[in-house]
């Protein structure tokens, strides 16, 4: 009997370190697994952000691409008409930029469209 009571001692010593050492380090394993998948979370969303980002930025450089260009067709325009080399499009031109008034005047200061212009160009080729 007495080796009865001392086998069970044993075991419960035994069980009780297996609770006291094997328990923690199992929830710790189980804790870290936890983490791990949630950082893969998070990295995973911080990353279909950065695509979503970098694609948004990507439309903003096209757009500011295009943006240029169309500025700098506006600015060749611009020199073709100061230099008298596109005149044939005055008309429309200024109905496409909205500048026709009716009267004749580029603003409000009196000058007419085409004053130097008409000045350079003999009269026989002005239209």
């Amino acid at each position: 009997m007495t080796g009865l009571i001392i086998a069970i001692v044993v075991i419960a010593i035994i069980a009780l370190v297996l609770f006291a050492f094997v328990m923690p380090r199992a929830r710790a394993k189980a804790r870290e697994r936890q983490i791990v998948r949630q950082r893969d979370e998070v990295a995973t969303a911080h990353r279909e952000r950065a695509d979503d980002r970098a694609a948004r930025a990507e439309y903003a450089e096209q757009q500011a691409r295009r943006e240029r260009a169309e500025a700098e067709l506006h600015e060749s325009r611009a020199r073709l008409h100061e230099r008298g080399l596109a005149d044939d499009e005055l008309d429309t031109e200024r109905e496409r930029l909205g500048t026709a008034d009716g009267d004749g005047y580029a603003d409000g200061r009196g000058e007419r469209f085409g004053s130097e212009r008409d000045a350079t160009v003999p009269p026989e080729e002005r239209r």
